[in-house]
């Protein structure tokens, strides 16, 4: 596993593979969500990806690189939903065995993806942590290609693409937020906006109740959480790891935290302006532009809609917690 940070230079590279597998993403322009915030917006539908997630870039990436031998004895990872989605759709798509660890109680829906895009799927462990560690085992044992969540460069580069095309549609932004679970959408989009334009302002997104990666930025150390709790399961992590925050300490500008009640407020806010279907991390960045709206008025300011495998229950609880805003809706 190489732990030297991807470039400019290889995210072009994996959009050359990309693009052949996947189409740009919308991305909106909102006008009522502008007026709300002072700003105009730009939101990314990575929520739109066959997965319902941006990670599906890089997991095609990845796995376009992957040796022959490599393919031959399979891929393992461990992944709350996304990452394993996208881990098992590219391996059906290049005829890879796939087995995905993923924690007890993970979303049901991204559980079900995964068994029906061909994964082999083990329900272990307590959190996502847990089940890392026992698909790392399983890739001891077994010797099939551990495919780590964050420290692997294709994988930053694969999910980097998105923001390429963000900046190619709009070349004058002035700011970025991006959500953080384990960091390589935020490290993509950091590589490619500070190479554009240094001046760019690139901002991440944590839950407050599992801050993992901010406290490392904030402490320029890897921090491990003795617990975390968020609804948001894309950024359910107690740990940080060393490739993304190497390349977070030298170039994201800021990581913000927003509660559980002001990712349900995006939940809603992307329902009732932009006709949106997001997950908590889907909505994340949205919350912090409306936790950061002063700073951004008059602005062009992008927002990562990363994903949008919400399930029902999990629906109507975000709009029960914003009753305010579901009178409004109504």
């Amino acid at each position: 596993m190489s732990l030297v940070p991807p470039t400019f230079q290889d995210v072009l590279r994996a959009r050359s593979v990309v693009q052949q597998y996947l189409a740009p993403t919308p991305l909106l322009n909102p006008a009522s969500l502008g007026e709300r915030l002072g700003c105009d917006i730009y939101l990314k539908c990575e929520s739109l990806q066959p997965i319902g997630a941006f990670k599906i870039r890089g997991g095609i990436y990845l796995m376009s690189r992957l040796s022959d031998q490599e393919r031959s004895a399979g891929v393992v990872s461990a992944s709350t939903g996304n990452h394993g989605q996208s881990i098992a759709y590219a391996a059906r798509l290049f005829g890879i065995p796939a087995a995905i660890f993923a924690p007890e109680g993970a979303n049901e829906f991204k559980v079900a993806s995964m068994r029906r895009l061909g994964a082999e799927v083990v329900l272990t462990g307590k959190d996502f942590d847990e089940a890392r560690a026992a698909a790392g085992e399983r890739a001891e044992k077994t010797g099939a290609r551990f495919v780590h969540s964050a420290n692997e460069p294709d994988l930053i580069a694969g999910v980097g693409t998105y923001a390429l095309e963000i900046i190619e549609s709009v070349p004058d932004l002035d700011a970025i937020i991006v959500p953080i679970g384990a960091g390589s959408g935020a490290c993509g989009t950091s590589i490619v906006m500070k190479t554009v334009n240094p001046e760019i302002q690139v901002i991440g997104v944590q839950s407050e109740g599992s801050p993992a990666v901010y406290r490392s930025w904030k402490e320029k150390q890897l921090v491990t959480l003795e617990s975390g709790s968020t609804f948001a399961d894309g950024l359910a992590a107690r740990v940080a790891f060393e490739l993304p925050l190497k390349i977070l300490n030298e170039l994201i500008d800021d990581i913000q935290l927003v509660s559980e009640e002001e990712m349900c407020q995006g939940i809603v806010d992307l329902v009732e302006h932009a006709h949106l279907v997001a997950e908590g991390a889907g909505a994340a960045a949205t919350a912090a532009a409306t936790k950061l709206a002063p700073g951004l008025r008059g602005k062009k300011v992008a927002v990562i809609v990363s994903g949008g495998n919400i399930t029902l229950d999990t629906f109507r609880w975000a709009f029960s917690e914003t009753s305010g805003s579901v009178q409004h809706a109504r």
